[in-house]
């Protein structure tokens, strides 16, 4: 981080994140969502559909994790750790296009919100919040009119740590995903994060999962620290990587225009085009 960066409240945003309504989805509306069966102890996802969504259409889908809650700084960052305090994926689309469904991370019983990490203290094991994904995105898929084939996974801090850690956990969550977006941190840069699995080797053990397939890695200040991670693993993929031009930990730089937000935008179009996964 360089003191060149500028705070996101120097730049107007020219995106509101719809407020969450009450009632059964529909087009333009944010909802909290929880799936048919699911018993009323599981923490809704919050879901929406685009402002130019039909039932007959076929929507890209954009699944997204939240930061760590209880969590801010000196520029005035927060995180709730709550679906709703999402921002990515109404940043990168401007609400039309695609259907963005922010889910929980889950308890080990998966009965309640995890504000931070994932599973239990101490060791955070993932299961519970693997187990939802891999029935929410089908589920999303089917009943609103999403593209299965064309998902991306993105996140936030803790978020971003899950693009790997939760999507990559095994064969059958990392098959659900074209793409994925990190924002602020990665998967195996460093160990010291209290989740299960989060030495390097086993980082690398999901990273095969990848299988060539492109991930958008960003954050405020440098991104080289994961640029020479990834050397070092010898993963052949389609990294992207770029400094979001801000110095503030906060999701909200995407509600803003900026050059990054252009790149990341093209990134997005460039991977659900039909032949995005070949260039």
């Amino acid at each position: 981080m360089t003191a060149a960066d500028p705070d996101i409240s120097t730049v107007p945003a020219d995106l509101v994140i719809p407020s969450i309504t009450s009632g059964e989805p529909a087009a333009g509306k944010r909802v909290f969502y929880r799936l048919p069966g699911d018993a009323a102890t599981v923490p809704e996802m919050v879901l929406y559909l685009p402002r130019d969504w039909t039932p007959e259409g076929r929507f890209p889908v954009i699944v997204e994790y939240a930061g760590n809650g209880n969590y801010q700084n000196k520029y005035g960052d927060v995180s709730t750790g709550r679906p709703e305090g999402s921002q990515l994926g109404y940043g990168l689309t401007g609400g039309i296009g695609a259907v963005w469904v922010c889910l929980p991370f889950l308890n080990g019983a998966g009965d309640g919100l995890a504000i931070t990490w994932w599973g239990d203290s101490p060791d955070h094991r993932p299961e519970a919040t693997v187990a939802l994904a891999k029935r929410a995105v089908p589920a999303i898929c089917e009943r609103f009119s999403g593209d299965a084939e064309r998902v991306i996974l993105c996140g936030f801090s803790r978020g971003a740590l899950a693009c790997n850690a939760i999507g990559l956990h095994d064969e059958e969550i990392a098959s659900l995903w074209r793409g994925f977006f990190s924002y602020s941190h990665y998967d195996g840069v460093r160990e010291q994060w209290p989740y299960a699995g989060s030495d390097r080797e086993s980082a690398r053990l999901r990273l095969h999962r990848l299988g060539g397939r492109p991930q958008f890695i960003c954050q405020e200040g440098s991104v080289e620290a994961s640029r020479e991670y990834l050397k070092l693993t010898g993963a052949k993929a389609d990294f992207t990587f770029l400094k979001t031009g801000f110095r503030n930990h906060n999701d909200g730089w995407l509600l803003r225009p900026s050059p990054a937000r252009e790149v990341a935008r093209e990134w997005l179009r460039r991977i659900l085009s039909d032949d995005g996964l070949t260039r």
